[in-house]
């Protein structure tokens, strides 16, 4: 009944707004994608997930990136149907889906606009603020591009990590490959558009921490509590503590969760109580726990 309950939550933050979320989930995805085909696909910019894998496919085998990311979103989805479920696949579908066809739809970019002299470092600067801002986006209406998202999710769900040791994992294991093929130079490079996305993600969202700790004071604990361990995947800390004017004694929950889910946080707090209190604060370090 419970678990029932708390799919009925997410039901309802995805069904707010979808056609606002929607747009803005084409922007984001069409920033991203103009900043591969224009900066990245052409300079072997890598910077983790498939769309980075798709670069060393495409220079080695002759597949183009669309298609390579297409399948390979594809065979992750399945993944993540087993390993996630059916309601985290299907909002992860949308974005997985429709960034290989903006990548398509942009691919001839550089045929209209060109750059005459190529310096490698400002080309990776303005790279990593387009596909930081642009997923930042999408992140913030709560989609995801798919790929190393959906990979993510599950290392982060069954290893009992947090998501940025999950990002660290996999950016790190596709940046692995690419060295196979890339120069040290062109990885080094990655490595500064890996560090600028990163960045402009959590500024876009929320912040320029990469994790938010959340206080919350609500008539519903155990709901709220039960959204945060169960479909989150986050632990919670109990204080007890006594209101100033009331003197009314009350539980405050605490949680720390990356930057990325603050959208699903909010919105699910107050669908389960619409007069919850909650104050977030940047969390600069986290150490233990998950």
């Amino acid at each position: 009944m419970e678990k029932d309950k708390r799919k009925d939550i997410f039901k309802q933050i995805y069904s707010k707004d979808r056609i606002k979320r929607f747009v803005l989930l084409c922007l984001g995805l069409f920033i991203v994608s103009f900043a591969f085909n224009f900066f990245c696909l052409p300079n072997n910019l890598v910077s983790g997930g498939v769309s980075s894998l798709s670069i060393v496919v495409e220079k080695e085998i002759g597949i183009t990136p669309s298609v390579f990311v297409l399948y390979a979103n594809i065979f992750l989805l399945c993944i993540s149907y087993l390993f996630l479920g059916r309601s985290k696949t299907f909002h992860s579908a949308v974005g997985a889906l429709l960034f290989p066809l903006f990548i398509e739809l942009t691919s001839h970019i550089t045929q209209y606009i060109q750059i005459e002299h190529k310096p490698l470092l400002l080309i990776t600067l303005f790279a990593g603020v387009l596909i930081g801002s642009g997923n930042g986006i999408v992140y913030k209406v709560g989609y995801t591009t798919g790929g190393s998202d959906i990979i993510n999710q599950i290392l982060s769900k069954y290893f009992k990590i947090g998501m940025g040791k999950a990002v660290l994992i996999t950016d790190g294991v596709v940046i692995g490959i690419c060295s196979l093929v890339f120069s040290l130079n062109e990885i080094l490079y990655g490595f500064i558009l890996i560090y600028i996305i990163s960045y402009m993600v959590d500024k876009i969202i929320i912040g320029i921490s990469s994790s938010k700790t959340f206080y919350i004071v609500t008539k519903q604990p155990k709901e709220v509590k039960d959204y945060i361990i169960r479909d989150l995947n986050h632990s919670v800390t109990n204080f007890f503590s006594t209101g100033g004017y009331k003197e009314k004694e009350q539980v405050v929950l605490m949680t720390v969760l990356p930057t990325r889910e603050y959208y699903q946080f909010k919105k699910g707090i107050l669908k389960i109580d619409k007069n919850a209190f909650f104050l977030v604060t940047d969390a600069y370090e986290v150490v233990g726990g998950e």
